[in-house]
């Protein structure tokens, strides 16, 4: 991992330079699954199955149900299936307190309220690949099911082998309606738009790599969506006490995901910078994926020595990442002064797998820096907002000579005569 040094370098120049480059590999992606979304919407199965072939080696949909879910938690070792379900346990009871009340405001001869209510149908995107991801189905579906959603529909790429018992499994403990074999960009437009086996959602969620998450943000407006997400990405804090072996295991943690993904140590300490580098090399000789986690850490990891822990603070609100680690003496004090991140993560033994499994928080979080504007996922994500208002007759002419002021100012005399018509 290169080294660069606040006190000699532009570090907000050097982190822009590092989010273009993962931007470039952008080029081109959106003419492929614009013409892959357009295929689909027209000629719906027929177009599935082709793309289907073409990318998976297989054109045949596959769909599973309640009995294949069940059939699955059955053929599960006792050790998982009691992880899986302490995993959906603290997941529900963390959601469960973000459940929203409508709001009804009444005053003297009117009334406005809020009303929430649950989509009906959700389309979510489980990746296959490289590796399963049941921990995706429970973040996914227990707060959809817990905003009362009715249908919950998952979509994963085929395999020879067939679909992974433990996202089956998961799928079963989550409430899941149905799953199909399909992936990417021709999975999403699938949700989207709708085919003769696969019905249109409300929205769609879930991780997937750049051809899902491109398709994602193409179909936004036919459908909703949770995010734009990008490549994984972890950001550490770290004070000269911080032990390097830790940071270093969680900087590999995210590295491993995927080769674009994101892995940024900040300190304060040169010798923690050293020696975290250092740790890497010895840690890498013996991990799986570590050409994946070389290649990540080669070119878009950085540790960054900083002159004191709040310029830390400053550089990491900069880069607003999905997940921060906190790994400092008083890591609290830190956290009052952090405005952007998807996940925060306090202490040397709260590291990020944590919260990727079994805290209970969601783990499908905002990417890129949109952590400045976006939320990890929720309840209120598959929930929307309707208002009303009801006036008597005598608020109604109160306020009328107001709205026809206001509508005559602004040329719109259809609004004005909707008022006057009823005071004659």
């Amino acid at each position: 991992m290169k080294i660069i040094n606040s006190s000699k370098e532009n570090v907000f120049d050097f982190l822009d330079l590092q989010r273009e480059k993962i931007f470039e590999n952008n080029k081109n992606v959106e003419n492929v699954v614009g013409e892959i979304l357009e295929n689909v919407r027209k000629y719906k199965d027929k177009a599935l199955k082709e793309y289907s072939l073409k990318f998976d080696g297989t054109g045949e949909i596959a769909e599973y149900t309640g009995k294949d879910f069940q059939k699955a938690f059955s053929s599960l070792d006792e050790e998982f299936k009691d992880v899986l379900i302490k995993a959906s346990e603290r997941i529900s009871a963390f959601h469960n307190e973000q459940i929203q009340k409508g709001i009804r405001v009444i005053k003297e001869g009117s009334e406005l309220g809020q009303i929430i209510r649950p989509l009906k149908r959700v389309g979510l995107y489980v990746p296959g690949g490289t590796a399963s991801y049941p921990s995706s189905v429970l973040m996914n579906a227990i707060p959809a099911k817990i905003a009362g959603v009715k249908e919950i529909v998952i979509i994963t790429p085929p395999s020879k082998k067939g679909v992974n018992m433990d996202i089956l499994a998961a799928a079963y403990i989550s409430g899941v309606d149905s799953l199909y074999t399909v992936g990417g960009a021709q999975g999403i437009a699938a949700l989207a738009y709708g085919t003769e086996t696969i019905r249109k959602v409300d929205k769609i969620v879930g991780p997937g790599n750049i051809y899902v998450a491109t398709a994602k943000k193409m179909v936004y407006g036919t459908c909703d969506i949770d995010m734009i997400a990008g490549p994984s990405e972890i950001t550490i804090i770290a004070d000269s006490n911080a032990n390097e072996r830790f940071i270093a295991a969680d900087l590999i943690s995210q590295a491993e995901h995927d080769k674009l993904a994101s892995a940024i140590l900040v300190t304060d300490s040169e010798s923690v910078a050293k020696r975290t580098a250092e740790e890497l090399k010895n840690q890498l000789s013996c991990l799986d994926r570590e050409e994946i986690i070389r290649n990540a850490l080669d070119e878009y990891g950085v540790i960054i020595i900083t002159r004191d822990i709040k310029e830390s603070i400053e550089i990491a609100n900069y880069i607003s990442p999905e997940h921060l680690e906190i790994m400092t003496d008083n890591p609290e004090e830190c956290l009052g002064k952090i405005n952007n991140a998807g996940s925060i993560f306090l202490g040397e033994y709260t590291p990020e797998p944590i919260g990727d499994y079994i805290a209970g928080s969601n783990h499908v979080l905002p990417t890129g820096g949109s952590a400045r504007f976006f939320s990890p996922l929720s309840v209120e994500s598959f929930t929307k907002k309707m208002q009303y208002i009801s006036y008597c007759k005598s608020k109604f002419i109160e306020d009328s000579k107001s709205v026809i002021i206001f509508a005559e100012r602004e040329g719109l005399n259809g609004h004005a005569n909707s008022i006057s018509i009823r005071l004659e």
